[in-house]
């Protein structure tokens, strides 16, 4: 294939996952409403794409054996900041828990600067203060102190934390393929719910589920569709495009998110809130500037 046509390819699987992140919300609403509760849904939908990413596992476990120690643990926690991501939805409003998500930048700078010894360049010092500066409005919009307030917002903001330290090690250490990656990713996250789930909820009485057919539909559908062909196909792309490229194409998932659950589910944003949600993006796109003078 040449370089034209595997660029073109790949930003198109950037778009279209992005894309599809943005009504991962539904899924995840839907099949708490079906009588998985909690965590305990996404910990079905991880399961069911953990399995069906074993093929792919199998076949690149000799990378997966040489891959150093940092790297596995790395991708792993990748997987468990999506699974707080997605339980995140079940208990605040979707676009502050995607926007929460998105303060990766933010973490990303801080762990590279102080953790790694990395220089930070101007237009991540930038990306920094903006990125507070969102945080700080969208969080004190009401007048109160700027803290996350409820369950949802801490699963949200925990989540970006947890993936820009995944991203960081992943950059230095990772060295397998997108798909035994893929795998490593929904286990890591399979592990990781199965130890946060019982602190959520109690286990579902799965006697009471009215339609276990649809049940089981959804948890086979978002755990194919989002975890295992959205993410392998996301590993792959990630290979052969800029890492910039890919952070902006990503972004798609805040402005589907937030219009849809705006539509769907009536959660609007208010006026401080967009303004802090726009420079929470803002600061991203600061982040992926290719300015190599340090600050």
């Amino acid at each position: 294939m040449d370089s034209a046509r595997t660029t073109f390819i790949a930003t198109l699987m950037v778009i279209v996952t992005g894309s599809l992140w943005g009504f991962y919300w539904m899924p995840v609403r839907q099949i708490a409403d079906l009588g998985l509760t909690g965590a305990w849904g996404t910990l079905a939908v991880v399961g069911a794409a953990t399995g069906l990413l074993i093929p792919l596992g199998w076949h690149g476990r000799r990378a997966l054996v040489r891959s150093h120690p940092v790297a596995l643990l790395s991708v792993a926690l990748g997987g468990f900041a999506f699974l707080l991501y997605s339980v995140g939805f079940l208990y605040g409003r979707v676009a502050i828990i995607v926007i929460l998500f998105f303060l990766t930048p933010v973490w990303s700078t801080l762990i590279g600067r102080y953790v790694m010894g990395w220089p930070i360049t101007r237009f991540r010092l930038v990306a920094l203060v903006v990125g507070v500066l969102g945080l700080g409005i969208m969080l004190g919009a009401d007048g109160t102190l700027p803290v996350p307030r409820g369950l949802g917002d801490w699963l949200g903001l925990t989540s970006g934390v947890f993936w820009a330290i995944a991203t960081v090690g992943i950059r230095v250490k990772a060295t397998a393929g997108p798909g035994e990656s893929a795998f490593l990713f929904a286990g890591g996250a399979f592990v990781g719910g199965l130890l946060l789930a019982p602190f959520l909820e109690p286990f579902p009485d799965m006697s009471v589920v009215a339609n276990p057919a649809a049940l089981v539909l959804w948890v086979g559908l978002t755990g194919g569709l989002w975890w295992a062909f959205s993410m392998a196909g996301l590993m792959w792309a990630a290979t052969k495009l800029d890492p910039a490229r890919v952070g902006i194409l990503l972004m798609a998932e805040v402005l589907i998110a937030s219009v849809t659950a705006a539509v769907i589910a009536g959660e609007t944003l208010t006026t401080f809130e967009v303004v802090g949600s726009v420079l929470v993006v803002l600061a991203g796109i600061f982040e992926l500037m290719p300015d190599r003078s340090v600050a």
